[in-house]
Protein backbone atom coordinates (compact mmCIF):
# COMPACT_ATOMS: atom_id res chain seq x y z
CA UNK A 1 0.00 0.00 0.00
CA UNK A 2 1.05 3.54 -0.97
CA UNK A 3 0.11 6.44 -0.18
CA UNK A 4 -1.71 7.43 -3.24
CA UNK A 5 -3.54 5.17 -2.10
CA UNK A 6 -4.20 5.72 1.52
CA UNK A 7 -5.09 9.16 1.11
CA UNK A 8 -7.58 7.65 -2.05
CA UNK A 9 -9.17 5.56 0.73
CA UNK A 10 -9.48 8.40 3.67
CA UNK A 11 -10.87 10.88 0.59
CA UNK A 12 -13.69 8.09 0.06
CA UNK A 13 -13.97 7.76 3.63
CA UNK A 14 -14.75 11.15 3.90
CA UNK A 15 -17.15 11.28 1.35
CA UNK A 16 -19.06 8.65 2.72
CA UNK A 17 -19.43 10.11 5.86
CA UNK A 18 -20.52 13.50 4.67
CA UNK A 19 -23.23 11.36 2.55
CA UNK A 20 -24.25 9.36 6.18
CA UNK A 21 -24.38 13.15 7.94
CA UNK A 22 -26.14 14.51 5.53
CA UNK A 23 -29.05 12.18 5.85
CA UNK A 24 -28.81 12.43 9.32
CA UNK A 25 -29.83 15.71 8.79
CA UNK A 26 -33.23 15.16 7.55
CA UNK A 27 -34.06 13.28 10.89
CA UNK A 28 -35.22 14.78 13.94
CA UNK A 29 -33.26 14.99 16.85
CA UNK A 30 -35.22 12.23 18.52
CA UNK A 31 -34.94 9.71 15.82
CA UNK A 32 -30.77 10.89 15.42
CA UNK A 33 -30.56 9.04 19.24
CA UNK A 34 -33.65 6.72 19.62
CA UNK A 35 -32.34 3.48 19.99
CA UNK A 36 -32.19 1.91 16.42
CA UNK A 37 -31.37 -1.80 17.03
CA UNK A 38 -27.67 -0.62 15.73
CA UNK A 39 -24.62 -2.52 17.55
CA UNK A 40 -24.44 1.11 19.14
CA UNK A 41 -27.74 1.70 19.84
CA UNK A 42 -28.92 4.53 17.86
CA UNK A 43 -27.85 6.29 14.01
CA UNK A 44 -26.03 8.91 16.68
CA UNK A 45 -24.21 5.95 18.42
CA UNK A 46 -23.21 4.49 15.32
CA UNK A 47 -21.81 7.20 14.11
CA UNK A 48 -19.99 8.88 17.18
CA UNK A 49 -18.40 5.03 17.49
CA UNK A 50 -16.82 5.80 13.43
CA UNK A 51 -15.47 9.20 14.53
CA UNK A 52 -14.09 7.57 17.80
CA UNK A 53 -12.53 4.74 15.76
CA UNK A 54 -10.94 8.27 13.68
CA UNK A 55 -9.84 9.94 16.49
CA UNK A 56 -8.15 6.69 18.53
CA UNK A 57 -6.13 5.27 15.10
CA UNK A 58 -5.21 8.89 14.19
CA UNK A 59 -3.53 9.22 17.92
CA UNK A 60 -2.09 5.97 17.95
CA UNK A 61 -0.54 6.27 14.57
CA UNK A 62 0.28 10.09 14.67
CA UNK A 63 1.41 10.70 18.23
CA UNK A 64 2.03 7.51 19.30
CA UNK A 65 -0.48 7.88 22.13
CA UNK A 66 -2.86 4.55 22.79
CA UNK A 67 -6.13 6.32 24.61
CA UNK A 68 -7.52 3.57 27.11
CA UNK A 69 -11.00 4.54 26.13
CA UNK A 70 -13.27 5.95 23.00
CA UNK A 71 -15.34 9.01 22.66
CA UNK A 72 -18.72 8.65 24.13
CA UNK A 73 -21.83 9.39 23.00
CA UNK A 74 -23.01 12.09 25.74
CA UNK A 75 -20.70 14.32 24.41
CA UNK A 76 -22.56 14.89 21.16
CA UNK A 77 -25.70 15.76 21.75
CA UNK A 78 -27.07 16.88 18.35
CA UNK A 79 -25.99 15.94 15.00
CA UNK A 80 -24.07 19.37 14.64
CA UNK A 81 -21.67 18.76 17.66
CA UNK A 82 -21.02 15.61 16.13
CA UNK A 83 -20.38 17.45 12.49
CA UNK A 84 -18.31 20.24 14.09
CA UNK A 85 -16.11 17.66 15.78
CA UNK A 86 -15.86 15.00 12.70
CA UNK A 87 -14.51 18.31 10.59
CA UNK A 88 -11.81 18.70 13.04
CA UNK A 89 -10.86 15.57 13.07
CA UNK A 90 -10.84 15.17 9.69
CA UNK A 91 -8.47 18.30 9.18
CA UNK A 92 -6.35 16.15 11.48
CA UNK A 93 -5.81 13.38 9.85
CA UNK A 94 -5.71 15.20 6.46
CA UNK A 95 -2.85 16.95 7.73
CA UNK A 96 -1.34 13.70 9.23
CA UNK A 97 -1.35 11.98 5.76
CA UNK A 98 -0.16 14.74 3.76
CA UNK A 99 2.96 14.24 5.99
CA UNK A 100 3.61 10.74 5.33
CA UNK A 101 5.99 8.79 2.49
CA UNK A 102 5.55 5.51 1.35
CA UNK A 103 8.39 4.65 3.38
CA UNK A 104 6.11 5.82 6.54
CA UNK A 105 3.74 3.52 5.53
CA UNK A 106 6.00 0.11 5.92
CA UNK A 107 7.00 1.13 9.02
CA UNK A 108 6.30 -0.75 12.35
CA UNK A 109 3.69 1.08 14.65
CA UNK A 110 3.67 -0.03 18.33
CA UNK A 111 0.00 0.34 20.24
CA UNK A 112 -2.16 -0.92 22.92
CA UNK A 113 -5.33 -1.70 22.61
CA UNK A 114 -8.07 -0.64 25.24
CA UNK A 115 -7.74 -4.05 26.77
CA UNK A 116 -4.21 -2.90 27.64
CA UNK A 117 -2.89 -5.42 24.69
CA UNK A 118 -0.05 -4.26 22.70
CA UNK A 119 0.74 -4.87 19.18
CA UNK A 120 2.80 -3.99 16.07
CA UNK A 121 1.67 -3.73 12.33
CA UNK A 122 2.79 -1.81 9.40
CA UNK A 123 1.27 1.57 9.78
CA UNK A 124 -0.73 1.33 6.50
CA UNK A 125 -2.83 -1.42 8.27
CA UNK A 126 -4.49 0.73 10.70
CA UNK A 127 -4.67 3.20 8.85
CA UNK A 128 -6.58 0.71 5.69
CA UNK A 129 -8.76 -0.63 9.04
CA UNK A 130 -10.50 3.21 10.04
CA UNK A 131 -11.81 3.29 6.37
CA UNK A 132 -12.73 -0.48 6.39
CA UNK A 133 -14.57 0.37 9.57
CA UNK A 134 -15.82 2.95 8.69
CA UNK A 135 -17.47 1.29 6.06
CA UNK A 136 -18.86 -1.32 8.13
CA UNK A 137 -20.68 1.31 11.23
CA UNK A 138 -21.91 3.80 8.52
CA UNK A 139 -23.44 0.81 6.80
CA UNK A 140 -25.60 0.15 9.99
CA UNK A 141 -26.54 4.12 10.48
CA UNK A 142 -27.46 4.19 6.91
CA UNK A 143 -29.90 0.98 7.02
CA UNK A 144 -31.65 3.04 10.21
CA UNK A 145 -31.91 6.00 8.03
CA UNK A 146 -33.31 4.66 5.03
CA UNK A 147 -36.12 2.77 7.47
CA UNK A 148 -36.54 6.63 8.38
CA UNK A 149 -37.22 7.03 4.90
CA UNK A 150 -33.98 9.07 4.27
CA UNK A 151 -31.41 7.04 2.71
CA UNK A 152 -27.89 8.54 2.32
CA UNK A 153 -27.67 6.72 -1.31
CA UNK A 154 -24.71 4.23 -2.93
CA UNK A 155 -21.62 4.30 -0.24
CA UNK A 156 -19.77 1.89 -2.67
CA UNK A 157 -16.31 2.99 -3.05
CA UNK A 158 -16.43 2.17 -6.93
CA UNK A 159 -19.38 4.52 -6.94
CA UNK A 160 -16.86 7.18 -5.11
CA UNK A 161 -13.86 5.99 -7.41
CA UNK A 162 -16.46 6.74 -10.75
CA UNK A 163 -16.73 10.04 -10.08
CA UNK A 164 -12.62 11.28 -9.84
Amino acid sequence: MNKSDIVTLFEYNYWANQRVLKAAGQVSTEQFIAPAGLSHGSVRGALVHVLAAEVMWRLRCQQGISPRAMLIESEFPTLDDLATRWRAEERDMRDYLAGLTDADLQSALHYTNTKGQSFEQALWQPLAHVVNHGTQFRGEAAVALTRLGHSPGDLDLIAFLRQL
